[in-house]
């Protein structure tokens, strides 16, 4: 049996199970989850860069907005929030959309 020892979406046990499978598993505690959401955005930023297609690129952008709105909820707000947030930075600061690769300053 493989051991995964890893935070996994919701329905994953009911799949593990519809395929005849046993399982463990355990609800993590609010620190060990908070800690384990950021160890899975590190895993799935991983494989969004090693994409080689637009179509698996756009899956693990998916897996991280699904992080994202799991992680606004433990801080205390929603996905609405987070994106007020980004626009009000994106109107001060910009956003990434013209490329722009600073080499330095003098």
């Amino acid at each position: 049996m493989p051991t995964y020892n890893k935070l996994v979406r919701d329905r994953i046990p009911e799949i593990i199970e519809k395929n005849g499978e046993s399982f463990n598993t355990i609800i993590l505690s609010e620190e060990e989850y908070i800690k384990e959401l950021k160890k899975k955005c590190y895993e799935e930023l991983d494989e969004f860069a090693a994409a080689d297609n637009d179509n698996d690129a756009v899956e693990e952008l998916a897996d991280l907005l699904e992080l994202m709105h799991a992680l606004a909820t433990v801080h205390g707000t929603d996905i609405h929030e987070i994106e007020r947030v980004r626009k009000e930075k994106a109107e001060k600061r910009g956003g990434f959309l013209d490329r722009i690769f600073l080499i330095d300053v003098k």
